[in-house]
């Protein structure tokens, strides 16, 4: 079955793909002044590539982006920013719940139990990663964003040399006076609402969105809340310009945990027994603010300095104990540019300074109190070169040192403080752009990308420094091509990479409570990767419009040198990664105000051990959307929608808890249950 849904789904693909009957494409340069971009353009347009400080065709960069933007930023009911990611070749967003999830790109953090870890992430230019490599981009509802940049692999200098790549978001520039308020209500009751505005004046420029979320939820003990209100302001002068952007998020959430086997087949909707028992949740608040002032020195040279600054207070209430952790952070992130015809020139500083502090009680009793204290330091370059018209060469780099201090504060067990100095790490990166013509590009890369380990991962299960453990490191090679074709209305894009990674960082867990690090040994991760979109059908011989979107990932991940607990795995495929998946969305518009749109997932078989003895069979998903939009007179735009998820009422494992433990005669719990058929309908309206 599983291999039948992913022969559909090519089948399609190639078939819609394949037609050739009058097809065109928008030319943005013929917009009217002051509006934007449509939201169904093929991404040919001049844009401002962020992570490569290229104001350039997207196309001609030497290196893999994906942007996402428009109403593709908000498929299905916009509930989870993983319908938005998992379209993008090489990511895997598993979500077990609203308020646990894991992204992979690349196959980097897939053994990660509850987190992303492997990758970075920023909100205008603002760090959201943590100082121990922890990202939660889910916290931002994706209505409330403009744009997604995803650079996969340790392609950018500018972003940190995280392994498994960078997820930029950008929040709404728009260009006319607007608001925008929305409101979805669907099953389990769910509630999504939220309030957007933008003021422009001739020099400045506002923009502010309030949403709140809030579900029932579909298992026992699952009931999730969270609002967030972000605000961005922008000045021009005619020699610099400054935005603001300040970020206010809280969110509830109960941990329904994973299931066993017996328990994931026959009782999807309980929650693990012991969260259950105690009624097991998290809360979180955070708060984000920075600010970016952009200086024209010369018509060639010019500055932006970015301060920056967060803050959050957590606590979860969990069956063996309770943690509280509170984090404050600062930084300052710097870049000076030079630009002449042919030579693009970045020199930049990245600085932050963290401090993690976590307590652990049980029923009133305090069992453990520590505070640590991590200071980044960065410098990078980049050159881009183009020694002639058709031809890109970028080289890059960027020098790290990291510090770690633990500060005991539980003088019950002794004085377990201690400092780590790491080595300092330089990542270099090199990439070449051919553009053979104004239809087909080829690009080559290779660039360096480490990962810090997390507070767990640094100390020992007696509490104290670990001072054997090292960030793990890796070089990524990629080779690729973009093709522009039928009149430049299909768009086209294959990978193919190979990351050979260094001192696995492997997280073990002792008990149910006390995880440690070690480094296990190397992974080689090789794939494929491919891209299609097309508007066909446009004309009148077919009833309206048709535009398509397909991707499909390939990825073989496997241990090369790895021995765990005087087991030795060298040759198996790691745990957590489908071998294939791929997507399928269509969008028909058979009438100019109706729009039915259908996405078609399939997620390959994985293995869920790092034995390789438990293996996850594939499933295939089908949603189904409808929109109407109508204009009205003295408001604006009112659309409405209804949809349903998961059609065939698949019944699927959404994220996998690999190497799972079992305590006591329990299974083990490798098993988040997927939301059965589920449907929802809304309003938005613009003015």
């Amino acid at each position: 079955m599983p291999i039948k849904g992913l022969t559909f789904i090519l089948s399609v693909a190639l078939l819609l793909l394949s037609g050739q009957t009058n097809i065109f494409s928008q030319n943005t340069g013929q917009l009217p002044a002051g509006t934007q971009s449509p939201d169904t353009a093929i991404v040919l347009e001049k844009i401002t590539i962020e992570g490569f400080r290229l104001s350039r065709y997207q196309r001609l960069f030497p290196g893999n982006l994906a942007v996402v933007s428009g109403d593709e930023l908000v498929p299905a009911d916009g509930t989870n920013l993983a319908a938005t990611l998992n379209t993008i070749p090489g990511v895997n967003m598993q979500s077990g719940t609203y308020a646990t999830n894991r992204i992979v790109i690349r196959g980097m953090g897939s053994r990660t139990p509850y987190n992303t870890n492997r990758i970075r992430s920023y909100l205008n230019e603002i760090p959201l990663t943590t100082a121990d490599g922890i990202s939660t981009p889910e916290d931002i509802d994706a209505a409330g964003l403009g744009r997604i940049e995803v650079i996969r692999g340790p392609a950018s200098a500018l972003y940190g040399s995280g392994l498994g790549g960078s997820i930029n978001l950008f929040t709404p520039e728009k260009l006319q006076q607007e608001g925008i308020f929305n409101l979805s209500y669907g099953s389990f009751n769910t509630l999504r609402t939220g309030f957007s505005g933008t003021v422009n004046t001739a020099k400045s420029g506002w923009w502010g969105s309030l949403s709140h979320l809030n579900s029932g939820g579909y298992r026992d003990n699952n009931e999730f809340k969270r609002t967030t209100f972000i605000t961005t302001g922008r000045w021009r002068q005619p020699k610099w310009s400054m935005k603001s952007t300040l970020m206010l998020t809280g969110s509830e959430g109960e941990i329904p945990s994973s299931l066993g086997k017996t328990q994931f087949e026959n009782e999807p909707r309980a929650a693990a027994a012991n969260w259950a028992a105690i009624e097991g949740f998290k809360r979180i608040r955070k708060t984000l603010a920075g600010t970016t002032l952009t200086n024209s020195l010369s018509p060639r040279l010019s500055s932006q300095l970015t301060l920056h600054g967060k803050w959050s207070d957590n606590f979860e209430k969990r069956p063996f104990n309770n943690l509280g952790d509170q984090t404050l952070s600062a930084g300052i992130r710097g870049k000076l540019s030079y630009n002449r015809p042919a030579t693009d020139w970045v020199l930049g500083i990245d600085w932050s300074t963290e401090q993690y502090k976590w307590r652990l009680d049980l029923d009133g009793i305090l069992l453990n109190e520590n505070r640590e204290n991590r200071d980044l330091l960065g410098l990078f370059g980049i050159m881009n070169y183009r020694p002639a018209p058709r031809l890109s060469i970028s080289l890059a780099a960027a020098l790290n040192h990291i510090r770690y201090r633990l500060t005991d504060l539980f003088a019950g067990d002794g004085d377990q403080s201690g400092n780590r100095h790491f080595p300092v790490i330089i990542s270099p990166r090199f990439g070449i752009n051919y553009a053979a013509n104004n239809h087909l590009t080829f690009y080559v890369s290779a660039g360096h990308g480490f990962s810090m380990p997390s507070p767990e991962e640094t100390l020992l299960p007696a509490g104290t420094v670990n001072p054997d453990i090292r960030p793990e490191q890796g070089m990524q090679y990629e080779a690729g091509t973009r093709m522009n074709l039928l009149n430049k209305a299909l768009e086209a894009e294959i990978s193919f990479y190979w990351i050979a990674l260094d001192d696995l960082l492997l997280t073990k867990r002792i008990t149910e409570d006390i995880f440690t690090g070690i480094n296990a040994g190397k992974t080689r991760h090789q794939g494929m990767e491919l891209l299609l979109r097309s508007r066909i059908l446009n004309s009148g011989n077919f009833p309206g419009k048709l535009k398509t979107t397909f991707s499909y990932t390939f990825s073989r991940n496997r241990f090369i040198d790895f021995t765990d607990d005087g087991n030795t795995y060298d040759g198996n495929e790691l745990p957590g990664i489908p071998e294939h998946y791929a997507q399928l969305q269509l969008n028909w518009n058979p009438a100019e105000k109706l729009e039915l749109s259908t996405h078609l997932q399939y997620t390959g078989n994985q293995l869920i051990n790092d034995a390789n003895t438990m293996a996850y069979e594939g499933y295939f998903l089908l949603n189904l959307k409808a929109l109407a939009q109508f204009h009205l007179k003295k408001t604006g735009k009112l659309r409405v929608f209804a949809g349903v998820n998961n059609l065939t009422n698949t019944h699927y494992a959404s994220m996998l808890l690999v190497n799972a433990p079992a305590f006591g005669n329990n299974e083990p719990r490798y098993y988040y249950p997927g939301l059965p058929r589920h449907f929802y309908a809304g309003v938005e309206v613009r003015f």
